[in-house]
């Protein structure tokens, strides 16, 4: 949770009303993001569903019972509580792990690798394999696909997430659910020079320019290796 006070201006009408809405939230208590609220509180081990009501998102409160990591999962999220974020900035130092920028240390977030809402809390002692270190860009970002992806909704399937680009950005088979493959590229520092004479050099998206380089740097290559064939055939 961003602070103890948004904590408790969600808690509080839950408990009050039973149920507290989107709409509610914005205009009653000020507070634009309830998305950030309900995952907040979740990762504080509080079971919260979210439904309908009225033709509006609300959130509730679920008895602990059914909670479904209420057995395995733990009162609060177990790198609050251990070294792990020192593990973390000793191995990473501050380079998000999905965009790969390096940013302001004191800006960077933990975050389960595997979402706290599919996965509880890892067992056993915490493991740095178990987290990712990244910006507060990447990580809203991360949020938002995985809050709407089915596999967090519905599936709950630890197998899904553990080759998802949110969680292994280095090795996965897909974003989402979705068959995607993405590459991020940051031109930093000393390197942004770099980055504008491509920019010049392409004239159009860079993007649509990377893509168009691999593509004929890949025909060249199959060129290549039909001379190559060609001529040992001869």
């Amino acid at each position: 949770m961003e602070s103890g006070k948004h904590a408790r201006m969600f808690i509080d009408p839950i408990l009050a009303h039973g149920h507290v809405t989107t709409k509610e939230l914005r205009d009653i208590h000020g507070y634009n993001h309830p998305p950030r609220a309900v995952r907040g509180v979740r990762e504080q081990g509080i079971p919260i569903e979210t439904f309908k009501a009225t033709g509006r998102t609300a959130d509730r409160c679920l008895p602990l019972r059914q909670s479904r990591r209420s057995a395995a999962g733990t009162p609060e999220p177990a790198f609050l509580s251990s070294g792990i974020r020192q593990q973390m900035d000793a191995r990473y130092g501050s380079r998000c792990g999905i965009c790969g920028w390096v940013h302001n240390p004191a800006t960077m977030q933990i975050d389960h690798r595997i979402p706290f809402e599919v996965g509880g809390d890892p067992t056993g002692a915490p493991d740095v394999e178990d987290y990712m270190l990244l910006c507060a860009s990447c990580n809203r970002a991360k949020s938002w696909s995985c809050e709407h992806c089915r596999n967090w909704t519905t599936d709950y399937l630890l197998k899904v997430c553990r080759v998802c680009h949110r969680a292994s950005p280095k090795d996965y088979e897909h974003i989402a659910l979705e068959l995607v493959r993405r590459l991020d590229i940051v031109w930093q520092g000393d390197e942004v020079p770099d980055h504008e004479r491509l920019a010049a050099q392409a004239r159009r998206e860079l993007p649509d320019f990377v893509k168009d380089v691999l593509r004929g740097a890949r025909g060249a290559t199959r060129r290549a290796q039909d001379a190559g064939e060609a001529g040992g055939m001869a």
